[in-house]
C-alpha cells in the first residue's frame, strides 16, 4: 500500500489523499484550500506520477473535501466517483455555488484563472456521480470500461455524523485494509447524532486530528454550551438589540437552526422571523426533505415548517435591522468580505444592544478571528472593506463543533487496532499531540505524518 497527501498545505487546506493498494489505485477527497486563491488552492494532483486512478471518493460535501472534484474528474476522467447518497442530493448544489463564488472574485479580484471549472462541465460531470448507501460493500477498482476487473478491492462508507452525508470510508483489498475518518463528530449535535464507527477494523487507519491542539474544558459540554447561547440571544432580545450568528451553509446553519427552533417550541424564545442566507436555506430544505434517510434526533422536526425563515436579500440593511430583535443566522462563518454576514457584522459592532455570538472554529486571518480578537472600545481592522472599527456590542465564543474531541479520536485508534496511523487534516500541534499519545498508550503502532506531496509506503 502506498499513501500520498496531496494537501498543498502542513495545516488544514486542500484534502486529497491518493491511495495505491494491490495495484489499482483511489483518490479519497478533493477539496480546495479555504484560503488559497486560484490554482493555488487545489491539491497537488501533477504529483501523482501513474495516469490511471480508479476511483475518487468523497467524503462529505464541504469545499475543503470537495471543492476541486470537477478538476480531478477532468484529469482522472476513468475514475469512478462514488459518495453517500445523502452527498449525491447536496454536492451538485455546493459546486455550482463554488462557481458563482469564483466568478465574483474573479470579478473583484481580477484572479484570471477563475472559474476553475463552469457550470456546464458540472452539468455534463453530474451523470457520473455514484451515491452509495452506509454499511453497503462494493467493488471500485478498474474505473469505467477497465479491463481489470476481478478479485477487486471494495469500499463501505460509515455514518460520520459530521453533517448530513459525512462518511468514513473503510478502503479492503485481498490482504490489507484502510480506513479513513474522514471529518468525524461522535457526538450528537442537535439534529445529527454521532459517528457509527463501533465495528470498525482496519491495518491503517488514515485520521483527521482537527483538535488535537485543544483540551477538553471541565464541566464543558454542548448541552451546557447550547444553555449559554440560549442566554445570550434572551439578553440581546431583552434590550432590544439584533443577534447575529455566522454559520456555515452546510451543517452549522441546519444545527442552529434547529436549535432556535426547540426553544421556540419550549417558549424560551419568543417565535419570529429568522433571517438566513439563501444558500443556507437551500441546505436546510435538503435537510428536511432528506430527513428521513439520515441518522437524526428530531426526526420530526421540519426546519422550514417550525421556523419563519426569511432570505437576507442583497440590497440596505437598514429595513432588516432598524426595528430591533431580529435573528440573522447567515453563511459566512469567517464573516468573509462581500458576504451578509460582514455587512450585518459592521452595521451591528458600534452599538452596545448587539449581540454577535461566534459557534464554530474561525481563522485568526479572517474577519470572523479579528473580531475574536478584538476588545470593546478598542479600536481594529476588522477588514479591507470595513476598516478600523470599535466594536461595542456583546460578543460572545461558544464552542458547538462538528468535530471529534481529540479523547474520542484516540479512543478510536483503539477500537480500530491499527498497524500504522496516518496523521492529516491538522495543525502540526494538532498531530504532534496525537503522534505522542498514541506512542504512550500503543507504542508499537507506526505512526506516519507526510508533508505536502510525500507519499508513504506500508
Amino acid at each position: 500500500m502506498r499513501i500520498a497527501n496531496l494537501n498543498p498545505d502542513t495545516d488544514i487546506g486542500a484534502s486529497a489523499w491518493w491511495v495505491e493498494l494491490e495495484g489499482h489505485r483511489l483518490l479519497l477527497d478533493a477539496g480546495v484550500h479555504p484560503k488559497w486563491e486560484g490554482r493555488e488552492g487545489l491539491p497537488l494532483f501533477d504529483r501523482i506520477e501513474e495516469p490511471d486512478l480508479d476511483a475518487i471518493v468523497i467524503s462529505h460535501c464541504h469545499h475543503d473535501h470537495v471543492g476541486a472534484l470537477p478538476v480531478a474528474m477532468r484529469r482522472f476522467p476513468d475514475a469512478q466517483v462514488f459518495m453517500s447518497e445523502l452527498s449525491y442530493f447536496l454536492v451538485e448544489r455546493v459546486l455550482h455555488n463554488s462557481v458563482n463564488v469564483m466568478l465574483r472574485r474573479r470579478q473583484e479580484m481580477d484572479i484570471r484563472e477563475y472559474p476553475l471549472y463552469t457550470h456546464r462541465e458540472l452539468d455534463e460531470q453530474a451523470p457520473l456521480y455514484q451515491a452509495v448507501r452506509y454499511e453497503r460493500e462494493i467493488e471500485w477498482a478498474g474505473g469505467r470500461g477497465s479491463r481489470r476487473r476481478g478479485q477487486a478491492p471494495t469500499i463501505e462508507l460509515y455514518d460520520a455524523g459530521h453533517v448530513l452525508g459525512a462518511a468514513g470510508v473503510m478502503v479492503r483489498g485481498r490482504d490489507a485494509t484502510l480506513f479513513y475518518t474522514g471529518d468525524v463528530c461522535f457526538h450528537d449535535q442537535t439534529l445529527l447524532r454521532g459517528a457509527r464507527f463501533d465495528d470498525v477494523r482496519a491495518d491503517v487507519l488514515l485520521m483527521e486530528t482537527t483538535r488535537g491542539d485543544r483540551a477538553a474544558v471541565p464541566g464543558q459540554t454542548r448541552e451546557t454550551e447550547s444553555e449559554r447561547l440560549l442566554a445570550g440571544i434572551q439578553r440581546v432580545l431583552a434590550r432590544g438589540g439584533n443577534v447575529l450568528i455566522p454559520t456555515f451553509a452546510l451543517g452549522r446553519t441546519q444545527e442552529i437552526l434547529g436549535q432556535l427552533a426547540l426553544w421556540m417550541q419550549a417558549g424560551q424564545l419568543p417565535e419570529q422571523p429568522v433571517y438566513v442566507g439563501g444558500l443556507g436555506r437551500v441546505f436546510t430544505e435538503i435537510y428536511d426533505v432528506q430527513a428521513h434517510r439520515a441518522n437524526r434526533r428530531h426526526t420530526n422536526l421540519e426546519l422550514g415548517q417550525a421556523l419563519d425563515l426569511r432570505v437576507l436579500e442583497r440590497g440596505p440593511l437598514a429595513p432588516a435591522l432598524a426595528a430591533g430583535g431580529q435573528l440573522f443566522v447567515l453563511t459566512a462563518g469567517m464573516l468573509t468580505e462581500k458576504t451578509a454576514a460582514h455587512e450585518v457584522a459592521a452595521a451591528l459592532l458600534s452599538d452596545p444592544r448587539h449581540g454577535i455570538f461566534l459557534v464554530g472554529y474561525v481563522d485568526p486571518d479572517t474577519p470572523g478571528g479579528r473580531l475574536k480578537e478584538s476588545r470593546p472600545g478598542e479600536p481594529f481592522r476588522l477588514s479591507d472593506s470595513a476598516g478600523e472599527v470599535v466594536r461595542e456590542c456583546e460578543l460572545e465564543v461558544f464552542d458547538l463543533t462538528a468535530h471529534a474531541e481529540r479523547e474520542d479520536l484516540l479512543e478510536l485508534v483503539g477500537v480500530v487496532s491499527p498497524e500504522v496511523v496516518v496523521l492529516g487534516h491538522g495543525n502540526d500541534a494538532a498531530r504532534a499531540w496525537f503522534a505522542k499519545a498514541i506512542r504512550e498508550r500503543w507504542p508499537r503502532i507506526r505512526i506516519e505524518q507526510p508533508g505536502p506531496g510525500e507519499t508513504v509506503e506500508i
